[in-house]
């Protein structure tokens, strides 16, 4: 009946009409058996179809090679530390030598986090191809040591935007567009294309929020999906979870972890570890009694207690033998792989007793995930000293011409990091005129140059009136200013310069001698450049432009000379820096600090 009814349909649209809406009209996906629909082609015509009787996933999804997945969920609560926990499992594939590439898929409804208000999402990190991502992105960055793009984040505001482009362009061909299957596919299209663009043997999938979250279902349902697509055998699902320490009676609670895996069982997903977070030690016992009440294995619940720096991370669940159940379920090398320089730098962190003291002036600081990136390159900079960061934050919309002195009077260091908008600009040009006059060192990021430059374009022509126009529209000398390709836009999200630009360094600079060569690239996240009507008039007063675009229009490094270290850059280098290999503006300016006596510290000679 169900053939015969296709047959008729098909009769009444000419062979020749049929062969042109085929060609140009994708076809109808629904898991409904036998719903009659009608929809527009994009000849224009309605013509009458029946959905097929079957799924297939292999007409609607992209072919790639087979990758094997690891999907990391959170229950209990938020911030418990997925991020981290995923991008320590991909330094464990990473030693056994696998090919592992991460993404993170977050369920806000913002298209990217590019216009978020920094205290609703803290740092906003840019890729090499110019994405403006979640700071979990970061992590995995720093820790597996590999450039991510675009592909490595989605929103569910960038998932439904793209459904909803699709509908409108007619390629559902009338369809009802639903939740499941239409926005599930596309989340799944999302997993698998960033599997096959960056050609990994392991895609490591976040999923943001928590288990039960209303948002975050579509994203659950679709890698429940994703196991059946690719087969049992090449899926992992861990499960991050938070075990509360009740003081009255000084027990860790398992109840939570049960209710938040019971939640993800009643959406299909059985977790095959379960990862403890907690901020004490989890008796052996406890692991049974989540594995009976969770139906996962004993060895298979993964205890991880708060530590004193995230880089031990790693060596806790190869400890735990999180890598070598994951290898066991995924076919991939048994052996630990090498470990090695990951625990000597641990081991480095750990012996470290001498501190280097350096102000962060910034006017995000009540929230210091917002300056995350520059925080972790300090942390990276000083153990290539043999130091440990010792990190004061500054709110620069409480300094003043009184106080600047006293509250930096410690610091061996400036660094003043980058950001929007004119609340908190004249604390960081107060910090800037601290650093030149005390011949403190100073970095300034992106942000933090356009200060720089302010502060000394105003001791040299004696004026307060030089701003930038982000800050001032109608300043009498507007030393940063827009580029006149950015004056006529209006859409804020994803207009700014964004992502890896080349910078060609000038010799004999301390730029060229940070880097040691003469062409970088840099990540940049801004629309205001320095002004180069001013670009004459400073270099007679002491600022060298050390790095220039290659066609020598935009300065992209300015430094003061005379100065012991001190440098503003206009892109982001915390972006770039690791671990085990710190950036090297950070490297050099954190030696400068380490030989620097602050006034404050300067011992009175006695009488």
């Amino acid at each position: 009946m169900f053939c015969e009814r296709i047959s008729r349909l098909r009769g009444a649209v000419s062979s020749s009409d049929r062969q042109s809406e085929t060609a140009n009209t994708p076809s109808v996906n629904c898991r409904h058996r036998g719903v009659e629909t009608r929809g527009r082609g994009n000849t224009g015509r309605f013509i009458d179809t029946v959905m097929p009787p079957t799924y297939n996933a292999d007409k609607r999804l992209p072919a790639t090679r087979m990758a094997r997945h690891i999907f990391v969920t959170g229950g209990v609560v938020s911030s418990v530390g997925k991020g981290i926990t995923v991008a320590s499992i991909g330094t464990l594939l990473k030693a056994r030598g696998v090919n592992v590439a991460v993404q993170k898929l977050d369920p806000y409804l913002n298209v990217d986090p590019g216009t978020m208000s920094p205290y609703q999402h803290g740092e906003v990190y840019v890729t090499e191809d110019g994405a403006e991502t979640d700071l979990d992105l970061g992590h995995y960055e720093r820790f597996i040591g590999t450039d991510l793009s675009s592909e490595a984040n989605a929103t569910s505001g960038r998932v439904y935007s793209s459904v909803i482009n699709k509908e409108r362009e007619g390629q559902f061909l009338g369809g009802t567009i639903q939740v499941v299957p239409h926005v599930t596919d596309e989340i799944k299209r999302t997993i698998l294309s960033c599997a096959e663009h960056l050609q990994a043997e392991v895609l490591i999938t976040e999923i943001g929020g928590t288990v039960g979250d209303i948002e975050g279902q579509p994203f659950i349902e679709a890698i429940r999906q994703i196991r059946k697509d690719v087969g049992r055998e090449n899926v992992v699902y861990v499960h991050v979870t938070y075990l509360p320490h009740l003081n009255s009676t000084g027990e860790l609670k398992t109840k939570p972890t049960q209710h938040s895996v019971r939640e993800l069982r009643s959406m299909g997903i059985q977790p095959d570890i379960i990862v403890c977070r907690s901020d004490f030690p989890m008796p052996a016992e406890l692991r049974g009694k989540i594995g009976l009440f969770c139906d996962v294995p004993a060895d298979a619940v993964i205890p991880l207690p708060t530590v004193e720096s995230i880089y031990e991370v790693p060596l806790v669940l190869a400890r735990e033998g999180m890598g070598r159940l994951i290898a066991a379920k995924l076919r991939l090398p048994e052996d630990d792989g090498d470990l090695s320089a990951w625990e000597d730098m641990v081991a480095r962190l750990r012996a470290v007793d001498e501190k280097v003291s350096i102000a962060l002036v910034g006017k995000y600081v009540e929230l210091e995930d917002t300056y995350l990136s520059v925080r972790e390159s300090l942390k990276h900079a000083a153990l290539f000293h043999n130091r440990k960061l010792d990190l004061f934050w500054v709110h620069s919309e409480q300094l003043t011409s009184e106080n600047v002195a006293t509250r930096l009077a410690s610091a061996q260091g400036i660094v003043v990091p980058g950001g929007f908008g004119i609340r908190g600009i004249e604390g960081m040009i107060l910090a800037a005129r601290y650093a030149r006059e005390s011949g403190i060192p100073y970095l300034g990021l992106c942000l933090g140059m356009q200060v720089m430059v302010i502060e000394l374009a105003r001791a040299t022509l004696g004026s307060i009136c030089v701003n930038s126009t982000e800050f001032d529209r109608q300043v009498e000398h507007p030393v940063i200013d827009l580029l006149p390709e950015q004056r006529s836009i209006e859409r804020m999200g994803g207009t700014m310069r964004l992502g890896s630009y080349p910078c060609r360094l000038v010799p004999e600079t301390k730029a060229a001698g940070a880097y040691g060569v003469d062409l970088v690239r840099e990540r940049h996240r801004h629309r205001f450049e320095f002004n180069n009507d001013y670009r004459e008039l400073l270099s007679k007063n002491g600022l060298v432009f050390s790095g220039l675009s290659e066609d020598g229009r935009l300065v992209e490094i300015a430094e003061v000379a005379g100065h012991p270290w001190m440098l503003g850059c206009q892109f982001h280098p915390e972006f770039k820096s690791r671990p085990q290999r710190p950036h090297p503006l950070f490297r050099d300016f954190m030696e400068a600090a380490l030989n620097t006596v602050p006034p404050g510290s300067q011992a009175q000679l006695p009488l």
